[in-house]
């Protein structure tokens, strides 16, 4: 297996940059994950309140789903807290991910990004799609399908494929413990609400947004990293997409800087709140023109719908 190409971050910055930008911080990581849990409460307080506000309240909260998992992910590199005790356990219990699976999966995608070898690259090898494709596979996401297919798919496929007369409570035993944190944490959080008289508020402003619209904005993340970009190049510049994004994209599609996704690539070391910096130094000496970069979310998706319609047959 042929490794992606690499950069050497000499050749972008001096020292004195390179070690601003690549420095570990005890309390950055953590004040992230404190604004991420205080953005949801905030917004299911607006909830409670003026329940008009529950729609919007449910963008804002998937958005903030994904940010825990962008933070997480930023632990899986050792980022999030300059001790990586600290690090994996602010992960697990603050983002809700156990590193041991993830952190040598996604080590693997940077590898091999874009490359054969790279165990996402089915994420992006469909595309471009058409216009129609992607409209069914947005509400997919926003009806629940997605999720249901993520989460619980490989059980309803192993229930399907049981011989006659075997029971079904071994395979639901062995999903619930397999999904014993995700199942635990939401019954707690249920109980607790319920407890509150707001367990309508757990579900329509947790269990909802993480079914519809976080597996929206999970959708759109995925295609503009590494939508339409050349496979197996060896060019280390363009192994992902750097999307530009407004405040309100921000708000509700790219929390936490995860648009700069080419630098991220291309210098692993530097921690999502340093991403936009680097990205400045790197305009500022020309770099940014030789990257991936597009102006929007909107553009992005154009791009990833340029195929073609199909041609329906003409009538004889």
């Amino acid at each position: 297996m042929s490794a992606a190409a690499r950069v050497k971050p000499e050749e972008f910055f001096t020292p004195d940059e390179w070690a601003g930008l690549s420095a570990r911080s005890s309390w950055k990581g953590l004040a992230l994950v404190l604004h991420c849990w205080l953005v949801i409460a905030l917004a299911m307080a607006l909830g409670v309140l003026w329940p008009i506000t529950i729609p919007l309240m449910v963008l804002v909260i998937g958005n903030r789903q994904l940010g825990l998992f962008i933070l997480m992910h930023d632990a899986a590199h050792g980022l999030l807290h300059a001790r990586r005790s600290v690090n994996d356990q602010v992960a697990l219990w603050f983002c809700g991910q156990e590193l041991r699976a993830y952190r040598p999966y996604h080590l693997q995608h940077h590898r091999f990004v874009q490359q054969t070898e790279d165990p996402d690259l089915v994420l992006s090898a469909p595309f471009p799609i058409t216009p129609a494709s992607l409209r069914r596979k947005i509400l997919r996401d926003l009806t629940g399908q997605t999720f249901f297919k993520q989460r619980f798919g490989p059980l309803a496929g192993q229930i399907r494929a049981r011989t006659a007369g075997q029971p079904v409570w071994p395979l639901l035993a062995a999903e619930a413990k397999k999904q014993r944190a995700f199942l635990l944490l939401n019954l707690l959080g249920l109980l607790a609400f319920s407890a509150a008289g707001l367990g309508w508020a757990w579900v329509l402003m947790w269990l909802l947004p993480m079914a519809t619209w976080l597996p929206l904005v999970s959708r759109l993340r995925n295609i503009a990293e590494h939508a339409l970009i050349v496979q197996n190049s060896t060019d280390p510049l363009r192994h992902a997409r750097t999307t530009h994004a407004n405040w309100l994209e921000r708000l509700l599609i790219a929390p936490y800087w995860v648009n700069y996704h080419c630098e991220h690539h291309m210098f692993t070391q530097i921690a999502c709140w340093n991403l936009p910096h680097a990205h400045r130094l790197l305009a500022r000496k020309g770099v940014v023109q030789r990257m991936e970069v597009q102006p929007g979310y909107a553009t992005v998706l154009r791009l990833a719908t340029s195929a073609p319609q199909p041609q329906r047959a003409q009538a004889l």
